[in-house]
């Protein structure tokens, strides 16, 4: 779960969620991944392991399905 390794405190980071223990950012986490770097280069990086990014890829995947969408078109 990733409420074990995802934390929100409105001191750290205006309250952005951060890898626990850490001011690293999952926005930072899912960036990399999504600019090429490894879950092992990730971690060499930002000195996090594999289930804190595994962590982070499972809140953004609930975010998303929790998000609200409407459609922009005129009726």
């Amino acid at each position: 779960m990733f409420e074990e390794r995802i934390t929100i405190d409105e001191q750290i980071l205006h309250g952005k969620p951060v890898i626990k223990g850490t001011r690293i950012p999952v926005q930072l986490i899912l960036g990399s991944l999504v600019g090429g770097m490894t879950f092992e280069e990730i971690e060499k990086e930002y000195r996090i392991n594999r289930e804190d990014i595994l962590a982070a890829m499972e809140y953004a995947a609930e975010s998303i399905e929790k998000e609200e969408v409407f459609s922009l078109k005129a009726r």
